[in-house]
């Protein structure tokens, strides 16, 4: 059955296959041999590109972009302004098997689908897999290749594998330098963070001079 397009805004190529029951938000594109599953959300302006795979049940938020290749898994959140590089991989099973312990072979009611939760504004570099459950912190930056397996606070740089933090970023993406015993700078926008229990926080929204 082909998908009924809600929004006349909305672009999919015929290659495409995206099930009648998931939703697709105003503005968004979905490119060649895209699949999404059912009851999959789609926010608006956003952008999946050729040959991602979005699972049953995932929800992603507006303006979110996904690369070539990317596959999210369900129960996956992606929240507004998300970037997915290309091959990513967000899992949903922290123990795999194809089997059960009898030798029969699982079904999806055999094993608890646990997912990955991506806040705002955060990027995931290329090749970078993210092993469920964790959560990715707002405006965090995962670096290309790496392997995420534990949480990752607001505004954090990590990187290696299994991934480790090795600084903070803006909301540029720029890295932070520091400003004081307890704050950071971004040298792009100017813009001041404050470290909390979650991370940093930005506590100064005016920008000045980098």
């Amino acid at each position: 059955m082909p998908f009924e397009r809600k929004y006349m805004s909305v672009k999919i190529v015929d290659s495409a296959q995206v099930d009648p029951r998931a939703t697709i938000g105003d503005g968004s594109s979905i490119w060649d041999y895209v699949q999404i599953r059912e009851d999959a959300v789609v926010g608006e302006e956003c952008i999946v590109g050729r040959s991602a795979y979005i699972g049953s049940g995932v929800v992603i938020g507006n303006r979110v972009k996904i690369q070539n290749n990317a596959l999210i898994y369900e129960p996956a959140v992606i929240e507004d302004g998300v970037f997915i590089g290309p091959a990513v991989v967000l899992t949903n099973d922290l123990r795999p098997r194809a089997i059960n312990p009898d030798g029969s072979l699982k079904s999806g009611d055999d094993w608890d689908h646990v997912g990955v939760t991506i806040k705002t504004g955060a990027a995931i570099g290329a090749r970078s897999v993210c092993v469920a459950p964790v959560t990715i912190g707002s405006w965090a930056m995962v670096a290309a290749g790496s392997t995420v397996t534990k949480e990752v606070p607001s505004h954090a740089l990590v990187a290696g594998a299994p991934a480790k933090q090795i600084g903070w970023v803006g909301r540029s993406g720029e890295r932070l330098e520091r400003y004081d015993d307890a704050g950071w700078r971004c040298p792009t926008t100017g813009e001041i963070y404050q470290e909390s229990a979650n991370g940093l926080i930005l506590c100064n929204k005016e920008i000045t001079n980098a």
